[in-house]
């Protein structure tokens, strides 16, 4: 009796810890929370002595109430129109984050069956996992345990190996604490495991940002959603981001040289907008980098152009990564074909995805990767940029994130993109966080969240290339495979002799 009700407290135990790791995230930035949870999970692992299948299950059970927490932001697209979707809000976050669970309790499930006796396997696989989801079915790695580490001095490995491996380090130390062995082994993971739990406390130690001499403004309308496109007020809006856009800066001496919009900035579609164009041009010496929908063929997408004194596009960029279900409908043209249209990109019901990325021309200030909105949430879409840029970009909407802790973490991934590149990064947010970040990932600059208004950043000077930024996943993805395979050999192995 006393056995079974030491089970099923596991598998309550399970889904309790893993919330509380979330709150290792913003807008808690806790790590060192989420690190004890992490112990806590090994330890579960570890004690739970089924097989494959109910290793999973505690795997699953924890990383659903761990994504249940992170992702609570999920359901405020659904109340900017509670009327009509706001019934689908805790769907939404059930099935996300049971569907997110699923990748963990695959780790656990196949920790179990490469190795019943080896607890350092579920670090491989949990590790290997993580990279998985930020790959498979287009990815979606929001709220990677490495998340949590961007304001400590750990964050600072993402320049080195990037965030994948740096949950991998995250895992190992985590199990470092509660893996078996001799007593002066233990000791001695003990002492390792605790050593570096200091890196999750100490803030980063890095000189301050060198700076150029070019000066970014930062617009930052503060649209709330369900105005963004309400013809009774996005003219008020639009007229909002022309007067920052023409106030005189604070410093006569540091006029912009560049000037910032957020993503789907106007409420006009590109080829409508003749007018509209010509009064920002009129408003700025500078360039006017904004996010716009444009059409084409009957197609749209979800874009970003530079507009000159005159208004007129200068350079282009279409967004190639889109967000599944909420930009388009994955085999949306194809379902297109049998009456079902959805979000079908060619029934111009949904954007479609351009190119790839490329760089912008941006005169003296060099050339800008830009990032829209959920592209900057993807490591390897930043690593993807032709050549090294001097900067990165991101224009976003974060109004669909809620009013907390959504807009916080994607500003928490912008930041991991600026050390993992040593790059610094300019951010407008319709409604924030809009913020300049040095090449270690601090914000020298911002905006408060939920708030109207621009600032003049000074934009800092760009580090050497990083070894993340050179090398990308590929070594880590190789390694992990390398592990895993190392485990199938003693598994069969192990079989053969029983």
């Amino acid at each position: 009796m006393i056995q079974g009700l030491a089970r099923r407290g596991r598998w309550l135990l399970a889904p309790l810890a893993g919330a509380i790791a979330a709150f290792g995230q913003a807008p808690y930035d806790l790590p060192l929370v989420l690190f004890a949870a992490l112990v806590a999970a090994f330890w579960l692992y570890r004690a739970q002595s089924g097989n494959a299948w109910r290793a999973a299950l505690l795997g699953w059970g924890f990383g659903f109430g761990y994504f249940l927490h992170a992702l609570q932001w999920i359901v405020s697209p659904f109340m900017v129109d509670v009327a009509r979707h706001g019934w689908m809000a805790p769907f939404a976050l059930i099935l996300l984050a049971a569907g997110m669970a699923l990748f963990w309790g695959l780790a656990f499930g196949a920790a179990r069956w490469f190795a019943p006796r080896r607890g350092w396997a579920l670090v491989v696989t949990w590790a290997a996992v993580e990279l998985l989801r930020a790959y498979i079915f287009t990815g979606f790695p929001w709220a990677m345990p490495a998340q949590a580490l961007v304001g400590v001095m750990a964050g600072q490995g993402l320049a080195w190996v990037g965030p994948y491996a740096l949950n991998l380090w995250l895992f190992a130390i985590a199990a470092l604490l509660v893996l078996r062995g001799p007593l002066p082994v233990r000791l001695g993971q003990g002492a390792l495991a605790l050593s570096m739990v200091l890196l999750l406390v100490l803030p980063p130690q890095s000189p301050p940002a060198p700076l150029t001499d070019h000066v970014v403004r930062l617009v930052q309308p503060n649209a709330a959603q369900r105005d963004k496109w309400n013809p009774d007020t996005f003219e008020f809006y639009f007229k909002r981001q022309l007067d920052y856009t023409a106030a005189a800066p604070k410093d006569p001496a540091a006029a912009p040289d560049l000037v910032i919009w957020p993503e789907t900035a106007i409420p006009w579609a590109l080829d409508m907008a003749g007018s509209a164009l010509a009064e920002i041009g009129a408003a700025s010496d500078a360039p006017v980098v904004m996010g716009v929908q444009r059409r084409e063929n009957m197609r749209y997408y979800n874009s970003l152009v530079v507009l000159d004194a005159d208004g007129a596009v200068d350079q282009l960029y279409d967004k190639h990564h889109l967000v599944p279900f909420g930009e388009y409908m994955p085999m949306g043209d194809l379902m297109a074909q049998f009456g079902i249209h959805g979000l079908a990109a060619q029934e111009g019901n949904g954007y479609s995805s351009g190119p790839g990325a490329r760089l912008l021309d941006l005169g003296a200030l060099g050339a800008g990767l830009p990032l829209i909105c959920y592209e900057a949430v993807f490591a390897h879409d930043v690593n993807a940029a032709p050549t090294r840029p001097a900067f990165l970009m991101q224009v976003t909407n974060d109004a669909w994130f809620g009013k907390a802790a959504g807009p916080k973490q994607h500003l928490a991934q912008a930041r991991m993109r600026a050390i993992e590149q040593g790059l610094p990064m300019a951010r407008a947010a319709n409604t924030g966080i809009s913020a300049m970040i040095d090449p270690w990932g601090r914000v020298i600059a911002s905006l408060p969240l939920n708030s109207e208004g621009y600032v003049d950043a000074p934009l800092p000077k760009p580090l050497a290339s990083t070894l993340y930024s050179r090398s990308g996943d590929l070594p880590l993805a190789l390694l992990l495979a390398l592990f895993l395979g190392g485990m199938a050999v003693l598994r069969r192995r192990a079989g053969n002799a029983d």
